[in-house]
């Protein structure tokens, strides 16, 4: 078991995205997404399904052709495909990776 202080954790641009990665597996990798105001992360086809939770602030997430507004306290969970983000006011996101069942295997849930 594992504690981690998401709140607190210092976040770097979309270009040292890899830096914001604070725990990962085989089945899938967390971060920590932070945007400043006006900010916005260029599309990004995801091959994994992505669990997106804000922890701060309000961000619109599209997936495909639908966009989805989430504010604090708000999740959603993407197919694989193509994933932007932005923000007007700034925000702070948990994005979690999972990896898509391997064949042979089951997804439970």
């Amino acid at each position: 078991m594992k504690k981690f202080d998401m709140a607190g954790m210092e976040t770097s641009g979309y270009d040292q995205r890899e830096k914001n990665v604070f725990y990962q597996t085989r089945e899938f990798k967390m971060r920590v997404i932070g945007l400043a105001p006006g900010e916005s992360l260029p599309k990004c086809e995801m091959v994994s399904h992505v669990v997106f939770i804000c922890i701060e602030g309000e961000a619109e997430v599209s997936v495909g052709e639908e966009e989805i507004s989430l504010s604090t306290g708000q999740g959603l969970v993407t197919e694989p495909g193509t994933v932007s983000m932005k923000t007007d006011t700034g925000a702070r996101l948990l994005g979690i990776q999972i990896a898509k069942a391997r064949a042979g295997t089951t997804e439970k849930g």
